[in-house]
């Protein structure tokens, strides 16, 4: 059996709904920051976040885009129209943003009864492959392992670009990449790992054969199950060696 609810963080720019999950039974439980896709909150990413509960885990899902309002997209009628809305929505957060609510959720873990002490783990998926790196940057020592899923914009031209963010100790990465996807061609994931080699960070980089980007989301078209049992049992192994450890 799992808790689960819907609250409110208070954040520099006002409240921010936001999923949580935890399981039943003795606590507490070791954080785990889930930062959403583009195309927002849903029921699909509530059940993912769900299933990372059901591993002993306290899960937060929070909607990036409530400085927007109240958005939602009804994915099955997807259209051009409906993409540009998305696109939009995804580029009205940044870095700087997503910086200023990952303080906020992190003070609104450390308050929970449910949630150890100790570092929290964290997965962004499409968008937020690369939030989860600047998040881990921010906050030096707060985060034992962040996991990046087909991240869009790893390598830019900006200081912010998540490549030029590895902390050189202290965090573990993940980086899972689809291996056709315009968003991070071999050239960029490349650069990704050589920046990590650099860094001295440990972490792991896997290029998912016969897959394309998206390929984790059941309700997609590019759903490849093979591999997204694979991440998920990659992710499991990740905050279980990172954030169980020593937990109280």
């Amino acid at each position: 059996m799992m808790q689960e609810y819907e609250t409110e963080i208070t954040t520099k720019h006002g409240l921010m709904p936001t999923f949580a999950v935890h399981p039943d039974g003795e606590g507490p439980f070791p954080a785990i920051l889930f930062f959403m896709d583009a195309p927002g909150i849903r029921e699909e990413l509530r059940e993912m976040a769900r299933r990372l509960a059901t591993h002993g885990y306290y899960v937060l899902l929070p909607d990036l885009y409530y400085r927007l309002g109240h958005v939602r997209f009804d994915l099955p009628r997807r259209d051009d129209a409906m993409s540009r809305v998305i696109g939009a929505a995804l580029n009205s957060i940044d870095n700087e943003r997503v910086i200023e609510d990952t303080a906020a959720m992190l003070m609104f873990v450390r308050a929970q009864a449910e949630v150890a002490t100790g570092p929290v783990g964290a997965v962004g998926f499409c968008m937020s492959g690369r939030y989860v790196c600047a998040a881990a940057h921010a906050f030096p020592g707060q985060f034992a392992a962040v996991a990046s899923l087909y991240g869009t914009k790893l390598v830019t031209e900006d200081q912010g670009s998540p490549h030029r963010l590895f902390n050189p100790s202290g965090t573990e990465y993940y980086f899972g990449f689809a291996e056709t996807d315009s968003s991070a061609p071999p050239e960029t994931i490349e650069t990704v790992r050589q920046a990590l080699q650099v860094s001295g960070a440990p972490h792991t980089v896997d290029v998912y054969p016969d897959t394309q980007h998206g390929y984790c989301f059941a309700a997609g078209r590019a759903y490849a199950p093979a591999a997204a049992e694979q991440t998920w049992e990659r992710l499991f192994d990740l905050f279980e060696r990172t954030t169980q450890t020593g937990r109280h």
